[in-house]
């Protein structure tokens, strides 16, 4: 079980299945990984209860359980235990292995010792094999067969790492330490020649692959002061060879701390598995596997880190200034953090994973550079149509203006890209940057379709209002001429709105299609308020002719002229004469319904003979319905006068007689008295206008009172004193003369 407060924690149980949860509070606990590659592994392996976990205990001042002799001699390490050593530099890790040619296994179960021989050789630095002095020279008690085990899986190591193996020597004796160490190196020399060796390493020799080592050690029970002293140069030349092998460099297939317990899983997975280690590509794949945690780590503090966050904040509200340079720093960091946590592992899997951390990182900020474009691009556009708008104002030609404003804009927003740049943005913003040309575009045309369409409608709004009421009144009033002061009028009013329109598009620099289309919209516009409006009175014009036939006052006029004219006026209604195409319309009109000549078969017709169907206002058919309708008009307006004719002459000549001699009377009294000439009345009475009065001979009235007229005032211009006598008027009586020759012509 893993003990807290020492650090110390099973690796593999007993069963070989790999602590994964274990290591994962080991290295927070123990912060193992910020060791980069300055660490040692130092494992123990020998007989059980030898005390292996005693000698590391007090070796490494760790904690790793002990057996307990009063208990007898039971098996106390199961598996694989390993502890950070405190007060070590560099840091060292000690690796206890369950005791080998233990009896709870079995005689024949070795495959757990073989696996977890090799699984030390592999991953440890120095190798400690602890056995008692007096079994030196012994075939089993001396570890032979685990050393021949070693030296055989050895084979299975593609490229092996050199390894010291360090022999301690447990409860030594007086034979010399020189000799112990004399048969142990040629016992293993021994062992190393006899296994059976793949051919590239036939000739090699032990010490190519393992440095040997001896030591030996006072019994811990009978001389345990000695032992402690002892110990303590132990741990002293352990610290050396570490730091020894630490300063050479020859550390190809060691792997950084953070990956340790990464590389020490998949060995312990193929050991079990028993396939051949090929340690070069397994620190490849170890680099692998801890440089892409490392990656997500590094991303995910990044998504973290105030001042990113602080970055995509502010840029969803508005560009953020020194965007590019805010930007950089924060994957500088980023970057630089990756390196120092990468920096032992294999450079090439470190600078691929590199690579994939920026592309990821950029892929990460990318939206915030995009919105930071988006801001660009909105400002661009705004700031656009603001620009376009004043130099319009200021009386810039359109096309001019807007090619200003657009080159402005565009070197604005290019400058703010280079600014947003990075040496890490690799990307293309030449999307964006066509988008805000075409947006420019598409607002630009938005804007000169407006102003366009404002100019067009006020051009019709005035050609409407300068042809409504001379049209109206044309129509109204048809008569051969009609026609001809129509497209008079048109063309006259149609030119003033082109060179007003032209005027007004001439800073667009439209092509001549489109210049000429609008021209011809114009044009077109102007022939359809003509047309509407001759269509409207050509609806009424029933009402016209009854109208211009009632305006006649005797019978023969009614019969005879206003036919002719009536039917003059249809043959001008009848189409739109504004191409002064000459037509027969007139002339089939008058033949038809007028002399009877022509087939009735022209009239049943819905055209006119080389008269366009749009230019027709009143069909053939239409024209004879009319003139029937019109005969019957004409009927009942004769019958009419005839009854009504004497009686209406009656009435309204005695009216006229009795409004003359009233207004008369009154009118000379009046003139007497303001000028002091007495009552004219009574003077031109006593001429005897006033018999002629009441026979009601207004001829013969009206004569007189001209004599009488022509007798007072004998001469042009006389003076009349006032009663006041103070001014003096002149006074012709030129109205008086006038105003009795009106009554003369109105009475004959």
């Amino acid at each position: 079980m893993e003990n807290i407060d020492h650090c110390s924690m099973q690796l593999i149980n007993r069963e070989g299945e790999f602590n994964v949860a274990g290591v994962k509070e080991f290295m927070q606990k123990t912060k193992f990984s910020e060791c980069g590659l300055s660490y040692a592994v130092v494992g123990i392996m020998g007989p059980q209860s030898s005390g292996k976990s005693t000698l590391l205990n007090h070796l490494f001042h760790t904690n790793f359980e002990e057996m307990d002799a009063s208990k007898g001699r039971p098996q106390t390490t199961q598996g694989i235990w390993i502890e950070k050593c405190a007060g070590f530099e560099p840091c060292v890790v000690a690796m206890d292995l369950e005791g080998t040619d233990g009896s709870e296994r079995g005689e024949d179960d070795t495959a757990f010792e073989k696996q977890s021989a090799l699984f030390a050789l592999v991953i440890a630095d120095i190798v400690i094999i602890n056995m008692w002095c007096h079994n030196v020279g012994l075939e089993h008690a001396a570890n032979k067969p685990l050393l021949r085990t070693v030296f055989q899986v050895m084979m299975k190591l593609f490229s092996a790492r050199k390894t010291t193996l360090l022999f301690v020597l447990r409860d030594k004796t007086k034979t010399s330490l020189h000799y112990f160490e004399h048969t142990l190196r040629k016992a293993a020399e021994k062992i190393w020649d006899s296994i059976h060796k793949p051919a590239r390493y036939i000739d090699t020799p032990l010490s190519k692959f393992f440095n040997v080592e001896v030591v030996a050690l006072s019994s811990y029970e009978e001389k345990e002061e000695l032992f402690k002293e002892e110990v303590d140069s132990l741990r002293q030349r352990i610290d050396s060879i570490s730091k020894r092998e630490l300063a050479s460099g020859d550390r190809n297939y060691s792997v950084p701390a953070s990956g340790f317990f990464a590389s020490a899983q998949h060995i312990w997975e193929s050991i079990k598995e028993n396939k051949d280690l090929d340690l070069p590509t397994h620190k490849v794949m170890v680099a692998t596997i801890r440089c892409e945690e490392i990656v997500n780590q590094t991303l995910h503090q990044l998504s973290c880190k105030e001042d990113w966050l602080a970055m995509e904040r502010a840029i969803q509200s508005g560009p953020v200034s020194s965007f590019g340079s805010k930007l950089t720093k924060i994957l500088d960091i980023c970057l630089s953090e990756y390196d120092k946590e990468t920096i032992y592992f294999d450079e090439g899997v470190r600078n691929e994973k590199r690579k994939q951390l920026q592309s990821k990182a950029l892929d990460f900020v990318r939206p915030a550079y995009l919105k930071y474009l988006e801001h660009l691009h909105f400002e661009a556009l705004e700031n656009f149509k603001s620009k376009l708008e004043d130099k319009l104002n200021e009386g810039v030609g359109f096309a001019a203006a807007a090619r200003l404003c657009l080159n402005s804009e565009i070197l604005q927003f290019d400058q703010a890209c280079a600014e947003a740049a990075t040496e890490h943005l690799n990307w293309d913003n030449s999307e964006v940057r066509q988008n805000l040309f075409h947006d420019i575009d598409s607002s630009k045309s938005a804007i000169a379709e407006e102003i366009l369409s404002k100019l067009k409608v006020g051009c019709e709004e005035e050609l409407n209002g300068a042809l409504h009421e001379p049209l109206k009144s044309l129509l109204k009033n048809p008569n051969e001429e009609t026609w001809a002061s129509i497209r008079e009028l048109l063309s006259c009013k149609t030119q003033i709105a082109l060179s007003k329109l032209l005027a007004g598009i001439s800073g667009f620099e439209l092509d001549q299609e489109k210049s000429n289309k609008m021209v011809q919209g114009l044009r077109d516009y102007a022939r359809n308020v003509v047309e509407r409006k001759a269509r409207e009175e050509a609806e009424m014009f029933s009402v016209i002719l009854t109208d211009a036939a009632g305006r006649r006052d005797d019978r023969t006029t009614i019969t005879s002229i206003a036919r002719n004219e009536s039917l003059r006026l249809l043959s001008v209604m009848a189409a739109i004469r504004l191409d002064e195409k000459p037509d027969e319309i007139e002339n089939i009109l008058f033949s038809s319904l007028m002399h009877g000549s022509e087939s009735s078969e022209t009239l049943a017709s819905s055209t006119w003979p080389e008269v366009s169907p749009n230019d027709t206002l009143i069909t053939p058919e239409e024209c004879k319905s009319v003139w029937e309708d019109f005969q019957a008009e004409i009927v009942s307006i004769t019958q009419a006068f005839h009854d009504g004719q004497d009686t209406r002459q009656s009435r309204k000549l005695y009216w006229l007689k009795s409004a003359l001699k009233l207004t008369l009377r009154v009118g000379l009294d009046t003139v007497g008295v303001l000028f002091g000439l007495g009552e004219l009345g009574d003077f031109f009475d006593h001429n005897g206008l006033q018999y002629q009065m009441a026979r009601l001979d207004l001829p013969v009235y009206l004569n007189g009172l001209y004599l009488c007229i022509d007798q007072w005032f004998a001469f042009s211009n006389f003076t009349i004193f006032c009663e006041t006598r103070i001014e003096t008027v002149h006074f012709s009586p030129t109205w008086l003369l006038t105003l009795f020759e009106s009554f003369d012509k109105a009475t004959s």
